[in-house]
Order: structure tokens, then C-alpha cells, then sequence
């Protein structure tokens, strides 16, 4: 986990065009995505792909991502930050679909989702334009990665020491997308390895529903805090 510290950022909505400003705490944040392996490792299993263990994990929903945070944060001693309705504890049981029951300790010292402003303060590292480099040299995306998912790391990182922050897969966020007009859809960004690249850039944000699996859809988790 690399350590960022404190500031702001704005952040915009392209199809609304509109802007607003967010202030970040100092907090903790993974250099790649959740790979296949830290997945199975955690869980037992991961979703079935040819893609190669260290690739980022795909086919999971951002119900999934927020298990895994609470069963790595248990598995690591901390305290799981997710408060999680019985769907997400006992797949059999219908509890909550949509997971507007679940709630987020930001105190807690386990591990979580980043939120968006959190994800774009820590892509930009300090920048404000689109990339954070030349997109051939930071990102795996439609005009280089021959259609396929790539091992984490291996594009430059950002000032921040980030890797793949554009590009690769996208990424989980924890923030609802707009709840009056898309109701329970929550946010992901960052672009991936099938997109143009148009998609990968530092402000692009996409929605999906919590219990949807996309292929190239993973998530890189965060602690609140500094070291």
C-alpha cells in the first residue's frame, strides 16, 4: 500500500457538465488491482478465465469487491470497514440486491473501496491533464493490448508510483452514480484494455449495477489513514 497524502480535487461530469470540488484525507491505496491470485488467495477461488494469475480479477461485482475487502481485512487483523447485509455473506439468501443496506466505517483500519474522488485525486498524482503519461507508455488499452488482459505493473506509473491506474481493467468505485436518475448503479473508472482512448482517461466515469460481473471490470482496494 503506498501512502498519498491529503489535498482536493475537482471533478466533472461530462454529460451533465457539471464540476464540483472534493477534499481527500491522507489515505492508503494499492499500486495495482486486486490480481487473480491475491483473489483466490483470499477467497478460495476466483472467477474462471485464461487470463494469467497476475493478471487483475475480473467477473466480480462490487458486491464481490466488498467481501473481499472485509475477508482480507480479517485475514490481515484489522477491522473489515463494510457492515454487509446477509446477501453478501450467504449468497443463498436474497437479502438486499440492489446494496443500499450496506454501510462504510470510514474508521476502520481494513480494507475498502476507494471512493471516485479518492480514485482521481490518486490517478492525477498532481496533474491536471487527461493522462498522467503518454498512453502507450502507461496504460494497456485497445491500440496495444491486443485485446487481452495484461499482468499488473508492467505500464509506467504515475508520479505517485501507481501502475494502471488507466488502462488494463476498470475500477470499482464506492460511490453511488447518481442516485435519483440511476438509482442503486455504482461508479467505476479508469478505462481498460477493449477501450479507445477516449475511455481511458483520468476523468472517464461509467456505472453499472452492484451485482453485475463485467469482463473487464476489477477493483484495487484503499485504507483510510497514513502510515
Amino acid at each position: 500500500m503506498l501512502d498519498l497524502p491529503a489535498g482536493r480535487i475537482v471533478l466533472r461530469d461530462e454529460g451533465t457538465r457539471t464540476s464540483w470540488t472534493a477534499e481527500v484525507g491522507a489515505f492508503r491505496l494499492a499500486p495495482y488491482p486486486v490480481t487473480r491470485e491475491l483473489y483466490r488467495t483470499v477467497l478460495g477461488e476466483a472467477p474462471e478465465s485464461p487470463a494469467g494469475p497476475h493478471t487483475p480479477v475480473t467477473e466480480v461485482s462490487w458486491k464481490d469487491a466488498l467481501h473481499f475487502c472485509n475477508r482480507l481485512s480479517e485475514a490481515t487483523g484489522l477491522t473489515p470497514c463494510y457492515s454487509l447485509p446477509a446477501d453478501l455473506t450467504d449468497p443463498a439468501v436474497p437479502a438486499d440486491p440492489d446494496a443500499l443496506a450496506v454501510l462504510c466505517d470510514g474508521t476502520a483500519d481494513g480494507y475498502r473501496l476507494p471512493t471516485e474522488a479518492e480514485w482521481e485525486y490518486a490517478c492525477r498524482a498532481g496533474t491536471s491533464d487527461v493522462r498522467y503519461g503518454e498512453l502507450d507508455d502507461i496504460a494497456w488499452y485497445r491500440g496495444n493490448s491486443g485485446y487481452a488482459l495484461h499482468d499488473v505493473a508492467t505500464r509506467s506509473p504515475n508520479a505517485w508510483g501507481l501502475h494502471d491506474m488507466i488502462g488494463n481493467v476498470w475500477e470499482w468505485c464506492w460511490d453511488l452514480y447518481d442516485p435519483a436518475v440511476y438509482g442503486p448503479y455504482r461508479i467505476f473508472r479508469g478505462g481498460g484494455a477493449y477501450d479507445p482512448p477516449r475511455s481511458c482517461r483520468a476523468s472517464c466515469r461509467r456505472k453499472s449495477h452492484p451485482t453485475l460481473r463485467i469482463d473487464d471490470l476489477g477493483f484495487r482496494v484503499a485504507r483510510s489513514g497514513a502510515s
